[in-house]
């Protein structure tokens, strides 16, 4: 007995000890282990910057949606008015749980009752419920399920879906963007999450009194473009059915503001939906306008021209004499029509689209020279907007020109260039020789409402005054009877433009296979407002950019002068001579020729 109260003593003296540890020297400490037990942390999302138009249009934007998830341990509870689940009880408590949220959830009864049944205290239900929906489903009051489990998450939507696509891009399911504008401007967009604490008991359920905090969500900005939804919406439209009609693979129209280098328009076909095709086989995500490259063929003889001019060894009067073929080292070169030998001034040359006439005035230039105004017109570089896989283009340095290589430079050929870079030529000429790069953000608003514009682009002069208008002028020779691009007249406007016709470099199979048309231009021609680029990739016969993309000029540039409110100038267009007679050509000390070697050069 004595022996046996020891023992019994003892053993109360050690709980008595612990006891005494734990309420006296450590109850600190113990309450906040049990306290951490009971609190639960949730992550308070911030919703994503919405994406606008200049115009006010919502282009994408954050949705709230709510997260269903069950605690399979206190839905069996259902209707027993017990704490803990009973097997005489948990199986109808969960089929009465099932019913009520099928329809609700939009999920079969049969498929609820497999997810309600089990040992987990986190199983979700569903990630796509509305506010109101998650509402309806927490007024059940089933244990473990929405009041006492609420998620709420953020999902991304394109109200205009296929139109601005490829040009905003998407966001993945994860929250990260895919690419376009949501990852280019992804700092700007994406916002802090906030948290929220909490003390639950073993049931599950909030305690009220309980410790609690909340650090609230500070949503992302808004990015307003300089995009014009309306152009941007009749340009795709304009496109997709040009490359339905003509069997084209591909396409791009590039709308610009001629003065600020603002893109009004960035359309891009085939385009995707953003809705269903993130993932799909074969969707293409990108924007071919930034991404795709081409040689941009006769669109570039216009660098050709301005840069001979600004170096003053011709002039648009030069006459120059063009024979049927020309031989360059070990290449004949050829115009795009067989004709006898013809007596153009350079004006004429550039009217025509002549290959012959454009090596011609190429070479009363250096290499270097010609490869210095490329660069200066923005060939070889990217643009500066910042869009993801945006391609700088290619342009060779001019000390690696073979004899052939230089003639075909010239011309457009041997070289690759992107739609904004070719639409970024035009613009440059088209406002007086002063290059201003492209600009896509328009302003970015933050959540208390505060604006903060992008700062404006810097313009850089690459050409003079007379040079800009001197071969403007010769532009509007092309869109004329004489031209090759009659398709490209607007009723009623002076237009100013180039027609493009050049083989297409297909990296897939490692050779030219098809072509690339396209008609590049501005309006009105004596005081340009708006840049129009129309690129379209491997039409059928006939592929000639006058025929394929000059309608498609015609259809986009008559829409947008009345969109933005353009009227013409009224001013009669100069008259351009093309032509030059014969014996006053081969008398003119400046002229011309194969074989004769111009004293500037």
């Amino acid at each position: 007995m004595r022996a046996l109260t020891v023992a019994v003593i003892f053993v109360l003296s050690i709980f008595g000890a612990q006891l005494v540890r734990i309420q006296g020297f450590d109850a600190h400490a113990v309450a906040a282990e049990a306290e951490n037990e009971r609190l639960t942390a949730q992550i308070i999302p911030a919703m994503r910057g919405q994406i606008l138009s200049a115009d006010g249009t919502v282009l994408a934007s954050s949705v709230v949606r709510e997260v269903v998830v069950a605690d399979q341990t206190a839905v069996c509870t259902y209707g027993t008015r017990r704490n803990t689940c009973a097997p005489d009880t948990s199986e109808a408590a969960v089929l009465a749980a099932a019913q009520e949220l099928s329809p609700l959830l939009g999920t079969p009864t049969s498929t609820l009752v497999e997810q309600l049944t089990g040992t987990s205290r986190y199983r979700i239900l569903s990630k796509d419920v509305t506010p109101l929906t998650w509402n309806k489903i927490a007024a059940l009051g089933i244990p473990g399920i929405a009041r006492d489990q609420r998620e709420t998450r953020s999902e991304r939507t394109y109200p205009q879906g296929t139109t601005t696509a490829a040009l905003v891009g998407y966001v993945l399911d994860n929250g990260s963007p895919g690419g376009g504008v949501e990852y280019m401007e992804d700092s700007q967009l994406t916002g802090t999450p906030g948290k929220q604490t909490y003390e639950r008991g073993q049931d599950g359920t909030v305690i009220p009194a309980g410790a609690s905090s909340i650090t609230p969500a500070v949503d992302g900005r808004d990015v307003t473009l300089t995009v014009n939804s309306s152009l941007q919406w009749y340009a795709q439209n304009a496109l997709a059915q040009r490359i339905k009609e003509t069997k084209a693979a591909s396409g791009t129209v590039v709308i610009m503001n001629a003065k600020t280098g603002d893109l009004l328009s960035v359309a891009s076909y085939p385009t995707f939906d953003p809705d269903t095709d993130i993932g799909a086989k074969g969707a293409q995500l990108g924007n071919k306008a930034f991404n795709d490259v081409f040689e941009p063929g006769s669109t570039a003889k216009i660098m050709t021209m301005a840069a001979a001019i600004q170096e003053k060894t011709v002039t648009p009067l030069t006459p120059v004499v063009i024979p049927n073929r020309l031989q360059r080292y070990d290449e004949n070169f050829k115009d795009s029509h067989e004709h006898p030998t013809e007596y153009r001034t350079v004006a004429g040359t550039l009217a025509e689209s002549s290959n012959i006439g454009t090596i011609l005035v190429s070479e009363t230039l250096k290499p270097s020279t010609l490869e210095r105004y490329f660069r200066a017109f923005g060939l070889g570089q990217k643009s500066g907007v910042g869009y993801p896989g945006e391609s700088a283009g290619l342009l060779p340095a001019s000390d690696t020109w073979s004899g052939t290589k230089r003639a075909t430079v010239s011309f457009g050929q041997g070289i690759s260039v992107t739609a904004i870079q070719a639409a970024s030529v035009f613009q440059t000429i088209a406002n007086d020789g002063v290059r201003m790069p492209p600009r896509l953000v328009g302003s970015v608003r933050a959540a208390d409402g505060s604006v903060q514009d992008a700062p404006p682009s810097k313009g850089i002069r690459v050409v003079s005054h007379d040079t800009a208008t001197q071969v403007s002028q010769m532009l509007e020779g092309v869109v004329s009877s004489e031209g090759t691009a009659p398709e490209a007249e607007v009723p009623g406007y002076r237009i100013a433009g180039k027609t493009g016709t050049a083989d297409f470099y297909d990296a897939r199979v490692g050779k030219y296979s098809g072509h690339t048309a396209s008609f590049i231009g501005y309006a009105p021609a004596d005081d340009p407002q708006i840049v129009v680029a129309v690129i379209v990739q491997n039409p059928t016969y006939p592929y000639f950019g006058g025929y394929v993309a000059g309608p498609v000029f015609k259809d986009v540039t008559t829409y947008a002068l009345q969109e933005l409110k353009i009227p013409p100038t009224g001013a009669e267009p100069p008259e351009v001579q093309t032509e030059v007679d014969p014996q006053q050509a081969l008398s003119d000390p400046t002229l011309l020729r194969n074989g004769v070697k111009h004293p500037k050069r």
